[in-house]
């Protein structure tokens, strides 16, 4: 795969932290050509693996507001969970193992839309040791911060921390929180509009603003700095990358009326208006003029107060537990619990459903090294998607 070819080139080339250490998309390519009419034919087509009815199996309970969950690159069978207040706990056999991962309570204000909001860990973390988190510290203001674990990779060493970004934040709600790597081996960070209600300073359309943006950093180059992404976001809470394909799966959480999830293929093509807060779904919002930089994008589903309030995802299923649910992206809402799934083929949402499944104070979705999906519950539990029996 494209994106496992540049995350291997990028991991010979990568200092450590030092010290302490419904249907398919089709691929255009040339092929060989022959004069023999025996020349072997194509196989026979098959059909695709059927789809697997699933259930939600727990995993782990009796976690503290639990918001986020990861996996380290070169660690088999350990998760990650990010815990609102300011902790990252391992999970090892149903249960927290050992002390925290890392403790930063003392740094961070919580609560709300507050907190240690997100993990995210360098493609080359096996052997340098680098990982980073997003949080809102004791001012209400997002922090995005590198740390080294130590060489055992059982905790993090405190006095490796580097700020990468600073962003005041003017109120006390929509701070975003996501941090993942992309296909790119870049650093992406989902900024919230600053928070009140219907954007007042129309922060998303700025683009010398921060705020309401999808922002990218290349953490390897000395002196680099954010760059934008895509913007005119309201609350992008969660975002993946289809490991497969690198398709970008964001869900925007929305205002009064919709919910909305947008969708991009990789390699993104230019910068991207998702059009709030001039738009919220499909819908007009305000008669605010649209920033005309780049080129607007509307999202692939939405759902309006029938469906929930509060959208979180999307992740593409990419397991080897499940293949007939290959490359399907689930996205719920924390509100009404509720989970749906589609496809993204050809730059359209396909094959939507509603699952019959529910997880209650749903605040993420997150996947293992091997493409398993997992669901987590603000209440304290963590699920694994998996097939009915």
């Amino acid at each position: 795969m494209r994106r496992l070819a540049l995350l291997a080139l990028l991991l010979a080339l990568l200092p450590a932290c030092g010290g302490n250490d419904d249907e398919a998309a089709t691929v255009t390519r040339a092929e060989p050509t022959t004069t023999s009419e025996t020349a072997p034919q194509p196989p026979p087509e098959t059909e695709p693996p059927e789809e697997p009815e699933l259930a939600l199996e727990q995993v782990a309970s009796g976690l503290e507001s639990p918001v986020h969950v990861a996996a380290a690159p070169g660690e088999d069978g350990r998760l990650y969970v990010v815990e609102q207040a300011g902790r990252i706990v391992v999970l090892e056999g149903g249960g927290p193992a050992g002390e925290a991962f890392l403790d930063i309570r003392g740094d961070v204000s919580a609560g709300g839309e507050r907190g240690l909001l997100s993990v995210a860990f360098h493609p080359g973390y096996k052997e340098n040791g680098r990982l980073y988190v997003n949080y809102t510290n004791t001012n209400g203001d997002t922090r995005v911060i590198e740390y080294c674990a130590n060489d055992e990779r059982t905790r993090v060493q405190p006095g490796t921390a580097r700020e990468l970004l600073a962003v005041d934040q003017p109120y006390s709600n929509h701070n975003g929180g996501q941090l993942a790597f992309g296909p790119d081996g870049l650093l992406y960070v989902g900024m919230g509009d600053g928070g009140a209600g219907g954007d007042p300073e129309s922060r998303a359309q700025d683009l010398g603003d921060r705020l309401g943006k999808l922002l990218r950093l290349d953490v390897d180059a000395e002196g680099a700095d954010w760059e934008i992404a895509a913007y005119g976001l309201r609350n992008p809470w969660r975002f993946s990358f289809d490991r497969e394909t690198g398709d970008l799966h964001l869900a925007d959480v929305g205002q009064n009326a919709f919910e909305e999830v947008n969708a991009l293929p990789w390699p993104q093509d230019g910068l991207v208006n998702f059009g709030w807060p001039t738009f919220e779904g499909d819908s007009r919002f305000d008669d605010r003029p649209l920033n005309d930089t780049g080129r607007l994008v509307g999202p692939v589903r939405t759902y309006g107060r029938d469906g929930g309030c509060s959208i979180t995802g999307g992740f593409a299923y990419r397991g080897a537990a499940m293949p007939g649910l290959a490359g399907r992206a689930f996205y719920g809402d924390y509100c009404s619990g509720t989970i749906w799934s589609y496809r993204f083929v050809n730059g359209a949402a396909r094959g939507a459903r509603r699952e019959e499944l529910r997880v209650p104070g749903l605040t993420s979705f997150g996947e293992d090294l091997d493409g398993e999906l997992y669901l987590v519950a603000h209440e304290g539990t963590i699920f694994r998607l998996v097939e009915a029996r």
